[in-house]
């Protein structure tokens, strides 16, 4: 979830979205902190490749499939300057004979390429890094690949998120394109891979990242903290926290680790909102089902991001939601909410294209919404009606939910408008009232446990919920997922969408 927030308000504000040849040469880098080496060789420059994705047709790429990540960063003790950093790939290969492949990456020096220990040539094109093994690779075998390079820190003008610089270290915000600007990947969310990563940080500061805890060492240089997932993850959900951080510690459901990344300065401060997290996944699992993952908790980052993310078990927030006096707690603890529901939907069950965005953020919003009107009082019906009314406008700025336009050109994060957040959870409560809350409700729980640390489209779910209401919704879901205009709501004959803007009164529905 990428989300602005208004900053003054004299009531709750509704959350608004905002919210990538055979022959060994010796080669010479072009060192620069925002471009990978190029390789010194005559031959003809090689292109981006990409999975085809709609919206971010070069991200991802052809030929392999990734099993494993392991990240290893030291930090240089200042977040202005690039992290010396090793990523090591195991992936398996999916073509018959794989010449040369392509990696995601950017923004960062390249030092060195290896597959299964032998130097490899590899040259840059676009936002990839272009590698070719010593000798080509047939379908299945397996493959080792190990980049030695740079992770640099400082944006510019045209990165969103990567590294994100806070007030003592770094943490990352990596959706939905930016990974492969922290680390060489195959940066899409349909390649779910397991993750080690290692940070090696001087005295003073605290390294967390996704996963459970897995060891330190001391070094003459600082401390190297090792942490490992125990299901795939995709490299968009990726999260590294260094700081003057406390790790505060606390049990929750059923007795699953939640630990919490603060500064520690404000450990005090933010303690009333930390011990709420294991209630609100109690909450969760009464609705969908057993938490997906290893452990749970949130990462306070003092940055301004204008956004809180969902990064698998550690959910990145900025500092200033817990501390601003005008966000009433109902509102926060709708936000910690809709964190903590991705990562059932969006993270276990992560989406196999950019359009199926709205499965991601459309549920998020929904367990939002939900826990508002259990909670606070707030019904769920007052903001689906006022999310009816402004559909038709944003369906004609963003596209309908389930084929949202690109992102406009050098705002990529621009994908993340309303009709991914209220207009897809209105999709939502349309099937509700079409077949009815109990069917829904074990819907939501078969759709979480059926495709659990897997991926999952809109086809799989029109298929699912066709399932559960015993007949073909097609129909239905092509109307309200596809469809220009907003159409009526069962049970409501009675709302209206108001005309977007420069349309008539009389053009609209």
């Amino acid at each position: 979830m990428l989300r602005t927030r208004t900053t003054s308000h004299t009531a709750p504000p509704a959350p608004e979205p905002t919210r990538q040849r055979r022959r060994r040469l010796r080669v010479a880098c072009i060192a620069s902190a925002a471009s990978v080496c190029l390789i010194a060789a005559s031959a003809p420059a090689p292109s981006p490749l990409g999975i085809g994705d709609r919206l971010f047709p070069h991200l991802g790429n052809p030929g392999y499939d990734v099993t494993a990540y392991d990240l290893a960063f030291t930090y240089p003790g200042s977040n202005s300057k690039p992290l010396p950093a090793v990523t090591v790939i195991e992936a398996r290969t999916t073509v018959d004979r794989l010449e040369r492949f392509n990696l995601d990456y950017s923004h960062g020096t390249v030092r060195s390429v290896a597959v299964d220990g032998d130097p490899a040539e590899f040259r840059s094109a676009g936002e990839d890094l272009v590698v070719t093994p010593a000798k080509p690779l047939r379908h299945g075998d397996t493959m080792r690949v190990t980049v030695r390079h740079d992770s640099n820190p400082v944006s510019t003008e045209d990165q969103q998120s990567g590294w994100v610089r806070t007030a003592d270290g770094l943490a990352m915000a990596n959706q939905a394109d930016a990974g492969h600007r922290v680390f060489p990947s195959n940066d899409h969310p349909s390649d779910k891979a397991m993750f080690t990563i290692r940070v090696t940080a001087p005295d003073g500061y605290t390294a967390v990242a996704n996963g459970l805890f897995a060891g330190s060492t001391r070094r003459a240089t600082g401390t190297t903290w090792t942490y490992r997932t125990e299901h795939p993850m995709a490299t968009e959900l990726a999260q590294v926290s260094i700081g003057r951080s406390s790790v505060l510690r606390r049990t929750g459901p059923g007795g699953l680790p939640v630990r919490d990344v603060v500064p520690t300065k404000d450990r005090e401060r933010l303690e009333p909102w930390l011990r709420r997290t294991p209630g609100h996944i109690a909450w969760m699992q009464e609705k969908v089902g057993a938490y997906p993952f290893e452990t749970y908790g949130l990462l306070i980052a003092e940055a301004r991001t204008g956004f809180e993310l969902e990064t698998q078990t550690l959910s990145l927030f900025e500092r200033e939601l817990f501390t601003r006096s005008e966000y009433p707690k109902w509102y926060v603890e709708s936000i910690m909410v809709h964190e903590l529901a991705h990562q059932w939907f969006g993270n276990s069950v992560s989406p196999r294209t950019w359009s199926d965005l709205w499965l991601n953020e459309g549920h998020a919003t929904w367990y939002e919404a939900l826990y508002a009107e259990e909670k606070a009082g707030r019904p769920m019906e007052t903001r689906m009606k006022a999310a009816y009314r402004a559909s038709d406008a944003w369906r004609a700025a963003g596209g309908p939910p389930a084929a949202p336009k690109a992102a406009e050109p050098g705002e990529k994060l621009s994908i993340f408008r309303p009709n991914v957040y209220d207009g897809s959870a209105l999709v939502l409560y349309a099937l509700r009232e079409e077949i009815g809350r109990p069917a829904f409700e074990q819907l939501q729980r078969t759709w979480v446990s059926a495709h659990q640390d897997g991926v999952a489209d809109t086809t799989d779910f029109e298929r699912l919920a066709s399932g559960f209401a015993g007949r073909d919704l097609s129909r239905f879901f092509e109307a309200w997922l596809y469809a220009p205009k907003t159409p009526p709501m069962p049970g409501h004959p009675d709302w209206r969408s108001a005309a977007p803007a420069g349309k008539s009164a009389k053009s609209a529905r």
